[in-house]
């Protein structure tokens, strides 16, 4: 084994013997990560047994600790820990990486490595160097007993400030010994909880020894955790709802908590042992879906009129005044969309997600685009349910006829939710709608008269 402290690496000797691996490492490693170690060997051991070791990545479906699949690269996923160096990380409200606590062993990043007393952070919370303002966060943890970390984000580096004091944490915890204890309140303080404000739903958090896979989405103001495949958490920072709940919240003496729009990730030191490896992101950027100059990417659906403008897509009643659609050739199941409008003429038109259309019969979903009093920003199911849920008449002020207006429609698993003009208009969970897919589609309502621009049509496809 060699030691590199530069690096904050501790390397391991692939070519000792099995019956001599765990006598072989320094006894203040042993006493450091007893368990681990033990783990390590008896894997090492197995493969031996059968063979000699195999890489987790000789199987395509297992590739290798921090490393990317080719289908990972060219989605534009970047390893943020390359299992060898702190490279990419630094000390929160430092310049340098911190010289005691971290090290990097055996291709994890290790919290309180070189610590002395478990219950005593000596490194100090790490961040990353660059920021990070939409993104797709995934992260390995390995606890030990009694651990205690956390992963924050969008943070905010102020002098004197804890990193908590103004950066949203997605908690990492030995949950059963902590509600052991009984030493305090631990709903919102788990694995998994957006620390002191959201407390997750049904989750599988692994013991102290094993794996777990920790996952933050953040995109605008929504914001989502994950575990091990479980969704546990979503907010939407700075609602109404949010903000509430900061207001009774340990956050309450501190106001630039969770404003920042962009900001590094970090890691929590909170002196107990815990293990991170495969930490990943996919920054999250909209995607244009219409070009400005043609209709290219989109299929016109009865005869109604849509044609482009001074970069703009116009939709207009025909001679025929049906009902008219306009799709994406491609379908989208799980996706963030952003639309402008302005209607001209009438208005009565919508966004249909999930889609199919045949002839001019569509099946799917609508979010609402209407003259005022009209329900704009409601879920329609067309030919089926009608209405699932419209929004309160008080918010029909936000809708600004006549100008130009932004509605975004999120759609990921069973759950849809709407804004107009930055405010949540509804929100709904339906299981048929999360059993769909199809494409995005504008329509334009029967009746004749209808004129409505649209622009800055963007989207960020977030997978199934």
């Amino acid at each position: 084994m060699r030691i590199t402290h530069s690096l904050h690496t501790i390397h391991t000797d692939p070519a000792w013997h099995c019956g001599e691996a765990a006598r072989s490492r320094p006894r203040s490693l042993r006493r450091r990560f007893p368990w681990v170690l033990a783990a390590i060997v008896a894997a090492a051991c197995s493969d031996a047994s059968e063979g000699g070791p195999s890489a987790a990545g000789d199987n395509p479906e297992t590739p290798s600790p921090n490393t990317l699949t080719d289908a990972e690269r060219d989605a534009g996923w970047r390893l943020l820990f390359d299992g060898e160096t702190t490279d990419g990380w630094r000390g929160y409200n430092r310049e340098e990486f911190p010289d005691t606590g971290w090290a990097v062993v055996d291709g994890m990043l290790v919290v309180g490595a070189t610590s002395t007393d478990p219950d005593v952070a000596v490194g100090g919370d790490i961040v990353t160097t660059e920021s990070f303002t939409d993104f797709d966060l995934k992260f390995e943890f390995m606890l030990s007993e009694v651990a205690n970390s956390g992963v924050l984000y969008r943070v905010i580096e102020e002098e004197g400030a804890a990193i908590w004091h103004n950066a949203p944490e997605y908690q990492v915890l030995d949950d059963p010994a902590y509600i052991e204890m009984g030493t305090m309140d631990m709903n919102t303080h788990l694995t998994g909880d957006n620390y002191d404000l959201h407390a997750s739903g049904e989750k599988t958090l692994h013991p102290p020894g094993e794996w777990n896979e920790g996952r933050i989405r953040i995109l605008g103001n929504v914001v989502e955790h994950w575990l091990n495949g479980v969704k546990t958490v979503e907010y939407e920072l700075g609602s109404y709802d949010w903000r509430l709940l900061v207001r009774d919240s340990k956050f309450a003496p501190f106001p630039r908590y969770g404003t920042a729009a962009s900001g590094p990730i970090g890691l929590q030191d909170h002196g107990r042992n815990v293990w991170y490896r495969n930490i990943k992101v996919l920054p999250l950027e909209p995607v244009s879906i219409f070009n400005g100059e043609d209709l290219d990417g989109w299929v016109v659906h009865g005869t109604e009129r849509w044609y482009v403008e001074d970069g703009e897509l116009v939709c207009e009643s025909g001679p025929d005044a049906e009902y008219g659609y306009l799709t994406t050739e491609r379908s989208y199941r799980d996706f963030d969309l952003w639309v402008d409008f302005k209607q001209e003429a009438d208005g009565n038109s919508g966004v249909f997600f999930r889609s199919s259309v045949e002839g001019t019969t569509v099946t799917g979903w609508q979010a609402e685009v209407a003259p005022p009093g009209m329900a704009t920003g409601g879920i329609y199911e067309s030919y089926g349910r009608g209405w699932l849920v419209q929004p309160s008449p008080e918010r029909d002020h936000l809708l600004r006829m006549g100008d130009w207006n932004t509605m975004r429609v999120r759609a990921v698993g069973d759950r849809v939710r709407t804004w107009l003009n930055g405010t949540l208009m509804v929100a709904i969970e339906d299981e048929t709608i999360g059993a769909a897919e199809g494409s995005i589609a504008l329509q334009i309502h029967d009746g004749g008269g209808i004129k409505v621009r649209w622009r800055n049509l963007r989207v960020v496809d977030l997978g199934g």
